[in-house]
């Protein structure tokens, strides 16, 4: 009986678009359906050689262009056409957020708001609570419990893309729609769909091919091409790890694999495919066969990707995220958004909070920055404890304010191990958050306001509050599997190369262990010493 062939991609879509996050939670998926969706398809249409002249171009990787032949003008128009009728009340809900937002700037000046509630678009009535902060500046709370129960929550838009990747070029996708081609099967199954969990599930155990066939109604004209996607060969069985102390696992950019006898811990996941590469790497092959706890730590695409979390869905047992306890259009609940797509065992964790798993504590540790200053609680760095060690996993965290971990020193005490990402420049604030906006965003504003993480003197700060034994540097989107999501192309000369060079050499004249991580690498950490691993 044949397997899952473990080069398959399952991509899910939304409208024919790579769905992220953001294109799950209703008000979100409104705002970018409008503000970058339709928007791109026009430019494309309207100069679709532009957009094949600035993909050929590595300084305009991860712009507003299309990666597509310019002879699928025609098929993109009509996709273009199918999003106006098939999205036409997500269209309203996005034109009613710019008119609420109009109403509350130009009448909400401090007196009771409550007569501007009869004056709310009619489409939001009762999904919104207008509020002010305490300098009186106007704004609203979505209900977004209730949005999922709307006509404006469209699983029925949702379907995956099957195909066979065979290397880690792939178009960039928050500016590429996936189209029908002859390489791939579309299904229109929505991602919380079971069936799903049962094709993952076949890497590892064998089943008819007639059974995934019919479960699945694979299209008779695509039957021969589905069959391609299977082997006979079965993916090399992993032995959950038993060994004394930790092993951690990086499996590339932030997605970090914690071991211990008792517990498996996967961070932020993000796993490559398994074919031919002259890098080499950490695949699903060698991810346990459960993974007890998945944990979050903040909901960007590149730490939230959807099409990881399905195709591992079945392995997860509790998925940990950062608490949030105000839904804004620009912070939606990632407990709901996880819910939606089939995670049943949801834990959010707060600052300062404590998970016991297994043998091993995870404490929430405040995150700041990365997120162009707007107000987003969904967000949280972990300190691990193991029997061992203590390792802070930080992600994309910025020490802009240093006395903050100066306060949590005092509470966590001195640390072992930090796994930190220095992307220190950055993209713009147009760059994920744009669609949201209502207004042009003003140039300058938007060149200020990056998703940046820290820079040398920053990270310095950090490694010196906490009194760091070892110093990794991670989350750096350098991995060649990650362009499609992440659209770095570094040079010896990018600031973010140039900061972590400076901090791992100053590390090294303190007498600290540090290193930036790429590709793989294999830690154990037992009694007081630590075994590096680059081919493990």
């Amino acid at each position: 009986m044949p397997y899952l062939r473990p080069s398959l991609i399952v991509q899910p879509l939304f409208q024919k678009w790579y769905a992220w996050s953001h294109l799950v939670s209703p008000a979100t998926a409104c705002m970018n359906v409008k503000g970058r969706h339709l928007k791109i398809m026009e430019s494309f249409i309207k100069a679709p050689m532009i957009h094949a002249m600035a993909c050929r171009d590595p300084k305009m990787l991860g712009g507003p262009f299309m990666d597509i032949d310019v002879k699928q003008v025609g098929r993109i128009r009509e996709l273009h056409e199918q999003t106006r009728v098939e999205a036409a009340r997500m269209l309203e809900f996005a034109a009613a957020i710019e008119s609420l937002n109009t109403l509350i700037t130009h009448e909400a000046k401090g007196h009771s708001i409550e007569p501007l509630y009869d004056r709310v678009p009619a489409i939001l009535k009762g999904y919104v609570e207008l509020t002010y902060d305490l300098n009186h500046q106007p704004g609203y709370r979505l209900v977004e419990p209730l949005l999922y129960h709307s006509e404006l929550y469209r699983p029925d838009l949702q379907s995956v893309a099957l195909s066979v990747v065979d290397s880690d070029d792939r178009p960039f996708v928050l500016s590429t729609p996936v189209l029908d081609g002859a390489t791939s099967v579309h299904l229109a199954i929505p991602f919380a769909d079971p069936r799903l969990d049962e094709l993952f599930k076949m890497k590892r155990e064998p089943h008819p091919l007639s059974r995934i066939r019919d479960l699945l109604e694979i299209p008779r004209e695509k039957l021969a091409l589905f069959e391609t996607f299977f082997t006979d060969r079965p993916m090399p069985r992993r032995e959950r790890y038993h060994g004394a102390g930790a092993r951690v696992r990086y499996f590339g950019h932030a997605c970090m694999l914690i071991e211990t006898g008792s517990v498996s811990i996967l961070i932020d996941p993000v796993v490559s495919y398994d074919y031919p590469a002259e890098v080499e790497r950490f695949t699903d092959a060698d991810l346990p066969e459960t993974i007890d706890y998945a944990l979050i730590t903040h909901n960007h695409q590149d730490h939230v990707l959807i099409e990881s979390l399905l195709k591992l869905r079945h392995k997860i047992g509790t998925i940990v995220i950062p608490a949030s306890k105000r839904t804004t259009l620009q912070d939606p609940s990632l407990k709901l958004m996880l819910r939606q797509i089939g995670f049943t065992n949801i834990l959010e964790l707060d600052e300062l909070d404590a998970l016991q798993a297994g043998d091993v504590e995870i404490l929430g540790i405040p995150f700041l920055g990365e997120h162009c200053d707007l107000e987003i609680q969904t967000k949280l760095a972990y300190l691990v404890r193991t029997a061992d060690r203590s390792l802070l996993f930080a992600a994309d965290a910025c020490n802009i304010s240093p006395e903050l971990y100066g306060h949590v020193q005092r509470i966590s005490g001195d640390i072992d191990v930090l796994f930190l990402g220095m992307e220190c420049d950055g993209a713009p604030l147009s760059w994920i958050y744009g669609a949201l906006y209502t207004q042009e965003i003003p140039r300058a504003l938007d060149a200020s306001r990056r998703l940046r993480g820290c820079n040398f003197e920053r990270a310095r700060k950090l490694v010196e509050t906490f009194h760091f034994k070892e110093v990794h540097v991670y989350a750096m989107g350098m991995e060649p599997w990650l362009k499609y999501i992440m659209a770095y192309a570094y040079t010896p000369e990018s600031d973010p190369i140039v900061a972590s060079d400076k901090l791992v050499a100053w590390c090294q004249k303190q007498n600290i262990d540090a290193r930036r991580l790429y590709g793989k690498h294999e830690f154990r950490f037992e009694g007081q010493s630590t075994e590096v691993r680059a081919d493990a």
